[in-house]
């Protein structure tokens, strides 16, 4: 009776999350306000990162940009981090240098974990804060030429969709998560970028959805936001739909394959 009783419960909440999701497309949602909230952007010197910050310092954030050490000491206690700093070096795997494997993993993926876990205990306490993870489109679908990084996006993106599912867990609703997740992004680290169905996107633009991601609490931000419909329409078609897609995307960028740097 109990398993009855608990699926007929489960069901009013899918119906009543359908519903909800519904309402929000038509009705804007509030938006929070961050002024006087402390916050820590890694990698705010340039990108994302830099135009991300100045949407922080328009609401009256208190920004950290860097030095963990120093941080606590200076400004207190961190309640907003965004995870923005990023490495990625276009080559097929062959070409790719062992050292660089390294550094992109140290930069995607686990300086998220160092960043978070020495933020978090405060966070914890006051049940009071929110951890941002930029990620990639590319923590959803694949590239060629770029496996190291791509394979940093998807455990970015678990990261993100694992420590928010340990936070519910805790009863930790206080603290709230993002993930960041655009297509292509004019920030010089990959020289340039091309597709036929995505735009290539600007900095600004990205950091202006990211900062209304975070001032309503939305925890996957997809940009352009189209791209969540894409991924769910992807789950469902053949293999063979899937490289046709592909090949109509025609991505291209410059990479290092078999040692020479050509546009692929």
């Amino acid at each position: 009776m109990n398993i009855i009783l608990d699926l007929l419960l489960l069901l009013i909440i899918i119906i009543y999350s359908y519903l909800e999701s519904l309402v929000k497309v038509f009705i804007p949602q509030r938006r929070k306000s961050v002024a006087g909230e402390i916050v820590l952007i890694t990698g705010a010197g340039h990108g994302i990162g830099r135009h991300t910050a100045y949407e922080f310092a328009k609401r009256k954030s208190r920004l950290v940009l860097w030095d963990i050490n120093k941080v606590k000491k200076e400004v207190g206690d961190v309640t907003i981090v965004v995870n923005n700093a990023g490495a990625v070096y276009p080559a097929d795997l062959l070409s790719t240098k062992d050292e660089e494997i390294t550094k992109t993993f140290e930069v995607n993926i686990l300086g998220h974990f160092w960043i978070t876990k020495a933020l978090l205990p405060a966070m914890m306490q006051r049940n009071h804060g929110h951890i941002v993870t930029v990620a990639s489109i590319c923590g959803h679908g694949v590239i060629p030429y770029i496996i190291p990084y791509c394979s940093s996006k998807f455990a970015a993106v678990g990261f993100h969709r694992a420590l928010t599912s340990e936070f519910e867990a805790l009863g930790k609703t206080g603290i709230k998560t993002s993930c960041l997740c655009p297509v292509f992004v004019n920030t010089g680290f990959t020289k340039n970028p091309s597709t036929r169905l995505f735009p290539v996107l600007e900095t600004n633009e990205v950091a202006r959805s990211l900062i209304d991601g975070i001032l309503t609490n939305k925890k996957m931000i997809f940009v352009p936001s189209y791209l969540n419909i894409f991924l769910t329409l992807e789950r469902f078609l053949p293999e063979r739909a899937l490289a046709a897609i592909n090949h109509v995307q025609d991505i291209q960028f410059e990479a290092v394959v078999g040692h020479k740097t050509k546009m692929k």
